[in-house]
């Protein structure tokens, strides 16, 4: 049904990159998501993912680095990456005032017509604190969707079920902005706690069998980004969960 996906970050404390490319190409990936520590040299890293059979369409990029929008645009149309997530904001930032919120709602919001005007799509990546109510009682999230309603959005599945909410709820009210998901799961409580918590996907509690019948069946995602944010074995992680999407 689909070309499944992975996010290099998962594979960070296994250098080199370009290993990595030969492993996920000889388990079967077609395509991988870029984060901003890999952009040094786009045309070196286009060269190995070429080298390897593999496309990169998606990117996340940080805050600043969406900010210079020369650099950032070169460097998507060198690599080939065709939409443009911001993953997210620095962690003394996760519990700002609503206003901030607001205020960064409006900054995507015109950053997304940037990038739009320049053919990418553009979008949020979220974590759990989006889902930490402000002192309204006002959703992060919900500021951010509303507050630039132009955006997609990168839905991190596990993430919203660490910030203490029903994905089911998420993907019924705003199914239509979900472009892309992170395929990840959840340890059972107290197990893997030297990976944080977190399991292959198929190995942990997150019921990923519904989850992914819904996003099929009422989003237009098209791409599926297998994630752990800390496995202790790489090719364990990316076996399985490739093994485990393809089930779904």
């Amino acid at each position: 049904m689909t070309d499944f996906s992975f996010q290099l970050y998962s594979a960070r404390n296994f250098p080199p990159v370009a290993d990595v490319f030969k492993l996920l190409a000889r388990l079967g990936y077609t395509q991988v998501e870029g984060y901003g520590g890999l952009y040094a040299d786009p045309s070196v890293l286009k060269a190995d993912l070429d080298a390897n059979g593999l496309a990169m369409p998606t990117g996340h990029f940080a805050l600043d680095q969406l900010r210079d929008k020369p650099k950032a645009v070169e460097t998507a149309r060198t690599i080939g990456i065709k939409t443009l997530f911001c993953p997210a904001i620095p962690h003394d930032k996760w519990k700002q005032p609503e206003e901030d919120w607001v205020a960064l709602a409006a900054e995507l919001g015109e950053l997304g017509k940037f990038y739009k005007d320049q053919g990418f799509g553009f979008g949020w990546h979220n974590h759990h604190f989006e889902f930490w109510p402000t002192g309204s009682g006002r959703l992060p999230m919900d500021i951010i969707l509303q507050g630039a309603p132009e955006i997609d959005w990168e839905m991190d599945v596990a993430w919203v079920v660490r910030g203490e909410n029903d994905p089911q709820r998420w993907i019924a009210e705003h199914a239509d902005r979900i472009v892309a998901v992170h395929l990840k799961d959840i340890a059972p409580e107290g197990e893997a706690t030297d990976e944080d918590g977190w399991a292959d996907l198929g190995h942990g509690t997150v019921p990923w069998k519904e989850l992914f019948a819904s996003i099929r069946d009422r989003t237009p995602a098209k791409y599926f980004v297998m994630e752990h944010d800390n496995p202790n074995d790489l090719e364990r992680f990316a076996s399985r969960s490739i093994a485990a999407a393809k089930s779904l």
